[in-house]
């Protein structure tokens, strides 16, 4: 426990060339950014790399006084979890279990909420990062109402969060804000999420076609796309994001900050978007 903790307060000071220079070491001549790509389908956002970061202990079992000073941690905001696993032999086989000792979601959730300093009451909005890239596309996010993730579940769990109603600012990481909408329903995966096309409704794989969208995971729940249905209030084209200096970004796919910085940008937002308080 005293170890998990000492290596977080050790990360918490990396800059990103040094996390670069980390994972040179282990992979000569190979490109942390590049590798990225390949991994995750879309590029690695040097400006919120490290603002945050999640404890995770790997166990088999913990004793009581360990599970209280997590509990205690937790409550008090801390981005602390345990990971219990359990091997089971069936035959010529071995199964491996897994379960969270506090939900997940929870704990990144608390990971995005402090990442640049003090914190202030949440302000009731939510920040969304979207990967305009190969991997998928934000004209049909825009054409189809949604917003989604995939490849992994630390990127899918945060549209969890997401209920009808909340209203969500989306940023694509290299570009600036792109739109401004209202959820119309809960986080659906690709296999059952439907959208409307003049042909009437088709599953979303059939309609969005400017992204892969994690295809080849279809069948995965936990590598597969998740996709929340949105009601545009006002979007631009990726080339005519807003952007300023001090704007809030970060990478986690669905975020409900409460640092000084979010405050400001949706503030700022606001004078930009100047027709999404007309719906």
């Amino acid at each position: 426990m005293a170890q998990s903790l000492d290596y977080a307060a050790w990360l918490e000071g990396l800059r990103p060339e040094d996390i670069a220079a980390i994972y040179g070491r282990f992979a000569p001549n190979r490109s942390l950014a590049e590798d990225f790509r390949q991994r995750f389908g879309h590029d690695l956002d040097e400006e919120s790399l490290n603002e945050s970061h999640q404890i995770v202990v790997v166990a088999s079992s913990l004793d009581d006084s360990t599970e209280r000073i997590i509990a205690y941690l937790s409550d008090r905001d801390v981005p602390i979890n345990v990971l219990f696993f359990q091997v089971f032999t069936h035959g010529a086989e071995q199964l491996l279990s897994r379960a969270w000792l506090l939900d997940p979601v929870r704990t990144q959730v608390i990971a995005a909420a402090t990442p640049d300093g003090p914190n202030e009451p949440w302000n009731g909005e939510f920040y969304s990062s979207f990967g305009h890239d190969k991997s998928r596309s934000w004209a049909d996010a825009v054409q189809y109402g949604f917003i989604c993730a995939g490849g992994g579940a630390w990127y899918s769990k945060t549209l969890q969060l997401l209920n009808p109603g909340d209203r969500v600012w989306v940023n694509v990481p290299g570009y600036g804000y792109v739109g401004v909408g209202k959820v119309t329903g809960r986080v659906s995966p690709a296999s059952t999420f439907q959208v409307t096309t003049p042909q009437g409704e088709v599953p979303v794989l059939d309609g969005a076609k400017g992204g892969t969208y994690h295809r080849e995971f279809v069948n995965d729940p936990e590598r597969c796309e998740y996709f929340v249905p949105m009601r545009w209030l006002q979007t631009v084209p990726p080339e005519k994001a807003v952007k300023e200096i001090g704007f809030f970004g970060y990478q986690n796919t669905v975020c409900k900050p409460t640092t000084p910085k979010w405050r400001a940008t949706v503030e700022r937002l606001k004078e930009r978007f100047v027709d999404y308080a007309k719906f």
